[in-house]
């Protein structure tokens, strides 16, 4: 079986969930984000090493987290100054053996053990990259100039996708998509705002995999009451 290395964007500030600590170490359940989204990729049995991005000043914190919660080998790494900056530094931590890249962020914690194997299983049937999506529920209006904007045109709902991580690439893919976009990085302005937006660059197709609601992103507190919920509906199964 190809080797699977997951990089794991654990390096947010937390400044918009207004915590006082990184919003990965916010704790669910008495465990961190990064906790939980750890032995949910363990729990795949698909995953052979991880390398966690984390902010300066909490490497140590991040590390024994994760360390708590698996037993794959793990290392830390700081972030960087932008998401994408943080994700290319994980990708040089990975070992040359990696095979199929996962790039997940710790802020979707309840993402399934199952959802993690459907997607390294998509990359290994010979596809490039594969990420989970679902579909839209809101209308969505595309704006225009004004204050307040002005409503330009609906788009269409159906042929319009919310996309999740984990994201899964052939890792030689990921690694050319993130050399070739690494003048973006230099600032989150210009960053992607996902792993996929680089592949999409390069011109190769990116395949979208069913979805779920349990790999929701924790933005808020509200978000993280959620979760809670979830957590409780399906009693705590990864």
């Amino acid at each position: 079986m190809p080797r699977v290395g997951v990089v794991l964007t654990a390096a947010g500030s937390g400044q918009r969930f207004g915590a006082d600590l990184p919003k990965a170490l916010v704790l669910l359940r008495g465990r961190p984000l990064v906790a939980h989204a750890a032995s949910r990729l363990a729990a795949s049995g698909v995953v052979d090493e991880i390398v966690v991005t984390a902010p300066a000043g909490f490497l140590e914190h991040v590390h024994a987290a994760v360390t708590s919660a698996c037993d794959l080998p793990v290392r830390i790494v700081a972030g960087g100054v932008s998401r994408q900056a943080s994700v290319a530094a994980g990708i040089a931590t990975l070992t040359s053996a990696v095979e199929v890249i996962l790039v997940h962020d710790a802020a979707r914690p309840l993402a399934s053990a199952a959802l993690v194997r459907r997607l390294v299983a998509a990359v290994q049937s010979g596809i490039d990259a594969a990420i989970p999506s679902v579909p839209v529920v809101d209308t969505v209006k595309e704006i225009g100039p004004g204050d307040p904007p002005v409503a330009a045109r609906t788009l269409e709902r159906s042929q319009l996708r919310a996309v999740q991580t984990p994201q899964a690439f052939r890792a030689a893919v990921l690694r050319r998509a993130h050399e070739a976009g690494a003048a973006r990085a230099r600032d989150e302005v210009t960053a992607v705002s996902d792993d996929a937006g680089l592949v999409e660059a390069l011109g190769l197709p990116v395949h979208l995999v069913d979805g779920e609601a349990a790999a929701l992103k924790i933005t808020t507190p509200h978000d993280l009451a959620i979760a809670d919920i979830l957590l409780s509906e399906s009693d705590g199964a990864l």
